[in-house]
C-alpha cells in the first residue's frame, strides 16, 4: 500500500511549554474514548495548549465526524497522522504502510470508504489547518512531535526497533525527547538521555488482552524544575460495548469491533516477532520502561 511521505517544512513551533502535559494518539474515529479522554483532561485541570495528538483522529470505528468536531471544538494541539493526510488530499486509500493483501490492508477497503463519506467537507477542509510536526521546550528539553517516522509518516517504529533508527531520527530534529504514535502500542525506548515515547493510542487496545487504552503524562515539576523531566503511561476504560454497537450498526469491521471488547488485535501482520510474542500478555502498571 502507497506511504506517505513528507518533508520537514510543516513544522509548528509552541516554544516553551510549562506545567502537566497530555499526550495521546490514534482516536480511530472512537468518540466513546475520545470523550473519556476529555473528561480525564478536565478533571485533571490540564489546558488544551498542553494537550497534543499524535495524529489518526480518524481511523477504524463509526463517528470520523464527531471525532473531529470534538478535536477541533476542544482547541488542543493535533499533528495529522497519515489518515488526516490521505482524505484532506482526496486519497483513496489510507496510507497507513499495511503490505498489499493483509489482513490490514483488506479491513481499510471497509473503513476509510466509510470514514470518507462521513466527513463534511468543512472538517476535511479544517484537517488543512493541522501541522505535519510540532516542536516545543520542555523542562529544559527539545521535544518533537511526529506521527510514524520523520520522511515517511506511516512508518511503523516500535520499542523493538533498532535504537539506531530512532536516534537518527532525534539528530535530524535535534530533539531531546520524541513523541510518536502510529504503532497502535504504548511504550519508552530511552538511551543516553535521549527519549522515543509513544503514549499508545485511545481508538483501540493495546493487544494485551484488555479493553483498556493508552495515554501518556509528562510533568517538569510544575514548571520549577529544569531538570524535572518525567512520564508515565496511564489507561483508562470507557463505553467500549457502545463503540462496538455503532461499528456493527454502520457495517464496519466485525474483527475491529471484537477487538474494542476483548483487547485482542485481529491479526499482527504490523508488528516484529518482539511485539507479536506479547499479544494477549496484560501490561501491568502505568509504567511502560525499557
Amino acid at each position: 500500500m502507497k506511504r506517505v511521505i513528507r518533508s520537514m517544512k510543516d513544522i509548528k513551533d509552541l516554544g516553551e511549554v510549562k506545567g502537566k502535559v497530555l499526550v495521546f494518539g490514534g482516536v480511530y474515529s472512537n468518540l466513546q474514548a475520545l470523550e473519556k479522554m476529555k473528561n480525564i483532561a478536565d478533571n485533571s485541570n490540564i489546558s488544551p495548549s498542553n494537550i497534543f495528538c499524535t495524529g489518526d483522529i480518524v481511523g477504524y470505528c463509526a463517528q470520523p465526524e464527531e471525532s473531529l468536531r470534538l478535536i477541533k471544538n476542544w482547541g488542543i494541539n493535533s499533528i495529522a497522522g497519515n489518515v488526516e493526510i490521505q482524505l484532506r488530499n482526496d486519497e483513496d486509500a489510507c496510507g497507513c504502510n499495511f503490505g498489499d493483501g493483509t489482513r490490514c490492508d483488506v479491513l481499510s477497503r471497509n473503513w476509510y470508504p466509510f470514514a470518507q463519506e462521513s466527513i463534511s467537507d468543512e472538517m476535511k477542509e479544517w484537517l488543512h489547518c493541522l501541522p505535519e510536526f510540532i516542536q516545543f521546550n520542555y523542562a529544559g528539553k527539545k521535544v518533537f512531535l511526529l506521527h510514524g517516522g520523520l520522511h515517511n509518516t506511516s512508518q511503523f517504529i516500535f520499542q523493538s526497533t533498532e535504537w539506531d533508527i530512532k536516534q537518527s531520527i532525534l539528530e535530524e530534529t535535534k530533539a531531546d525527547v520524541v513523541l510518536a504514535g502510529h504503532c497502535g502500542l504504548p511504550f519508552s525506548d530511552v538511551n543516553n538521555n535521549q527519549f522515543w515515547l509513544n503514549a499508545g493510542v485511545i481508538g483501540m487496545p493495546a493487544n494485551d488482552g484488555t479493553p483498556r487504552v493508552w495515554y501518556m503524562i509528562l510533568n517538569d515539576d510544575n514548571g520549577h524544575n529544569e531538570n524535572g523531566f518525567e512520564f508515565q503511561h496511564h489507561s483508562f476504560e470507557y463505553e467500549n460495548e457502545k463503540a462496538t454497537h455503532l461499528m456493527k450498526e454502520n457495517q464496519l469491521p466485525q474483527s475491529y469491533a471484537e477487538t474494542l471488547l476483548t483487547g485482542i488485535w485481529d491479526n499482527c501482520d504490523i508488528l516484529p516477532k518482539v511485539e507479536t510474542r506479547l499479544q494477549g500478555l496484560e501490561i501491568i502498571g502505568n509504567n511502560i520502561s525499557h
